[in-house]
């Protein structure tokens, strides 16, 4: 699998990342072995970046992806972790926390904290929880109302810690496109991890972000490709962007799979490979809660797609005329040496 560097660091990354927010619980309780057995089928696949943060299943998503890593060469693999959000024991636990996505116990409670000591103090938590000795990338996870603190505290703080060499790159993930646009416009970071809004059905991230990124170098990793659940099977009952399907986006998104039928193939296949039309992405993330829900996506990923698709699916009105096309090349099936990963030439 293609390894592509991200903005001017050193980090290199595989074109599909694993997002392990799924096997920290959720939605839904996923058991240890489900979730090593998962991490293993990403490996198995060729994916050799891999995604987490304390937020998800309140520490367990990371405690989880540092065990099912460990047999691995450290230096052959990526690994990015999150900062904003402090996790503090609760003094008498009651309940779950399904209430913010994860069917885990509310062991912990989270508090907001882009302070530089809150980026140091949770960054050395996050290493504790992973068992690993350095993260690669770091992203400053959901700033939404403390933009200004992000900017002025949390960033410097990680910027001072890549010019040590303590970590590879610094980012901002978010579920929107605005701030991220103000991050590459006011900073020097290096990647903008962009979940649910440059997919088939969302490409707000195309009036800004996107474009300032490709002017500035900044690279994009994509997660939320199938917006929640509806481009992966779009019926009734599917959710969109963690709500209820719109009557509206419900009808496109089955106008688009009818499309795809059409010409041979999936509309997961569709949804894993539209991102990589737009020059500024570097790597897909791939959200999967079991080692069959991996392996289908991977294979998804590489199905060829007929270049007539992308352009009917352009003038049926399906995507706007300023959306570029994917090219007509899937995935490779090889899988690069584990030395290159973290070493190999940006495509």
């Amino acid at each position: 699998m293609r390894a592509n560097r991200l903005g001017s660091s050193r980090v290199c990354v595989t074109e599909l990342s694993f997002g392990a927010a799924s096997i920290g619980g959720l939605y839904a309780p996923v058991s240890h072995a489900t979730a090593r057995a998962t991490v293993q089928a990403a490996w198995d696949a060729g994916v050799r970046c891999f995604d987490t943060a304390p937020h998800y299943g309140l520490g367990l998503s990371e405690q989880r992806l540092g065990a099912a890593l460990r047999n691995y060469p450290r230096e052959a693999y990526v690994v990015s972790t999150k900062v904003g959000r402090i996790l503090e024991p609760v003094e008498r636990p009651d309940g779950d926390d399904l209430a913010n996505g994860f069917a885990v116990p509310a062991s912990y409670r989270r508090r907001w904290d882009f302070t530089a000591a809150g980026v140091e103090r949770s960054l050395a938590e996050s290493l504790g929880r992973l068992g690993l000795d350095r993260i690669d990338i770091v992203y400053l996870h959901d700033p939404d109302e403390h933009a200004e603190q992000a900017l002025g505290e949390a960033y410097p703080a990680l910027e001072k810690l890549r010019d040590q060499g303590v970590i590879g790159a610094v980012g901002v993930g978010m579920n929107q496109a605005v701030i991220p646009a103000r991050f590459v416009r006011e900073t020097a970071i290096d990647v903008v991890l962009l979940a649910g809004r440059y997919t088939l059905l969302d490409q707000s991230g195309l009036d800004d972000l996107l474009p300032a990124a490709e002017e500035h170098g900044v690279s994009v990793v994509i997660g939320g490709v199938f917006n929640s659940g509806i481009l992966a099977d779009p019926r009734s009952g599917r959710t969109y962007d963690y709500g209820a399907v719109p009557p509206g986006v419900l009808t496109r998104a089955l106008r688009m799979q009818a499309l795809c039928e059409k010409y041979g193939t999936s509309l997961r296949s569709a949804a894993l490979q539209f991102p990589f039309g737009h020059r500024a992405v570097r790597s897909v993330l791939i959200g999967a809660r079991s080692p069959g829900e991996m392996r289908d996506a991977v294979e998804q990923a590489r199905q060829p797609i007929p270049v007539q698709l992308w352009h009917e699916l352009r003038a049926s009105g399906l995507l706007a005329e300023n959306v570029p096309l994917p090219e007509n090349v899937p995935l490779p099936e090889s899988v690069a040496p584990a030395d290159e990963t973290r070493q190999a030439t940006p495509s």
